[in-house]
């Protein structure tokens, strides 16, 4: 049986995760409001930012402020880009 979650980033009933992304508080509360669908867009969009931006998640405050940007993400708030950077449609 396929669980579905409201998702708050697409604002739509879809699959659910099955397995928190993430362990503490954070991973269950996004298993419960993001769908499997809106984790594998910020997924893509997370390693878009690491790569081009040079982050080094070694650094308390980079991982910080990724978490920000996640928050945002799924909160269909303005996030940060890749400079230069072009999705393909």
């Amino acid at each position: 049986m396929n669980t579905t979650v409201f998702c708050k980033k697409f604002q739509k009933d879809l699959p659910a995760m099955t397995v928190p992304p993430m362990p503490g508080p954070i991973g269950k509360e996004l298993m419960e409001t993001v769908s499997q669908e809106a984790w594998e867009s910020w997924k893509s969009h997370q390693t878009t930012l690491i790569n081009e931006k040079h982050l080094d998640l070694s650094q308390a405050d980079t991982r910080s402020w990724l978490l920000e940007q996640m928050e945002k993400f799924f909160n269909n708030e303005e996030v940060e880009q890749a400079s230069g950077f072009k999705a393909i449609d």
